[in-house]
């Protein structure tokens, strides 16, 4: 169980001893809280389980894995593990880097702002602090086992991230706005799939999950 797949298979596969069912699987849920304490009730209740099962798994072992997250209220996929990394690296990995990055260049700026970064933080980088309070020893090691998917996602980013910039400095508000409206669709998207709730929060108060501890 965990965020990167093809490192972590080429170094265990080896070892697997003759008889042993090794099953790679991915349940895609939690928050940025770790360990068996950050647990609740529902906590994959409607979260995807993925499986990266290897050639040759024995069909039945996958369908009992495959149960058990059912019974857990998870949904089940498989992806070969190669696409399940530079999948991961989109939706998963390459946030948490420009969390990290974002919440790191505000600290920098505390010391010119004095005390407005923190004082006047909004709902945006409030976000973006929330990913950023992630386990720091994992997140170090999602980006040295899944190194190559990571690296590429974060080269398209620069790119966008340069178009987008040269949007700004032109004044191109025709291309903003369709850059803005395609984004806020995706978000919608994420809402209708049941990914996450179209709730409100206005930071009055820390809104986890309506099973998480505070």
């Amino acid at each position: 169980v965990g965020s990167t797949k093809a490192s972590v298979i080429a170094q265990m596969q080896p070892h697997v001893p003759v008889g042993v069912h090794f099953i790679p699987g991915h349940p895609l849920a939690g928050t940025e809280k770790s360990g068996p304490d950050a647990g609740f009730a529902d906590l994959f209740d409607n979260r995807w389980c993925i499986f990266t099962p290897l050639p040759g798994t024995d069909p039945e072992a996958l369908e009992k894995l495959s149960e058990f997250w059912r019974r857990c209220g998870s949904n089940i996929d498989t992806m070969d593990p190669q696409h399940h990394d530079m999948t991961l690296a989109i939706v998963s990995h390459l946030p948490h880097i420009i969390a990290y990055n974002i919440v790191g260049t505000a600290d920098d700026l505390e010391s010119v702002t004095k005390t407005e970064v923190i004082k006047y933080s909004a709902s945006g980088f409030r976000d973006f602090t929330r990913l950023a309070a992630s386990d720091p020893t994992m997140w170090r090691d999602v980006c040295l086992h899944n190194k190559d998917a990571i690296l590429e996602m974060l080269a398209r980013f620069s790119e966008d991230l340069a178009s987008l910039q040269r949007a700004i400095r032109w004044g191109d508000g025709e291309k903003l706005f369709d850059l803005f409206t395609r984004t806020r669709a995706i978000r919608r998207s994420i809402i209708e799939a049941g990914q996450d709730i179209d709730v409100p929060d206005f930071g009055r108060q820390a809104v986890e999950h309506p099973g998480a501890k505070p």
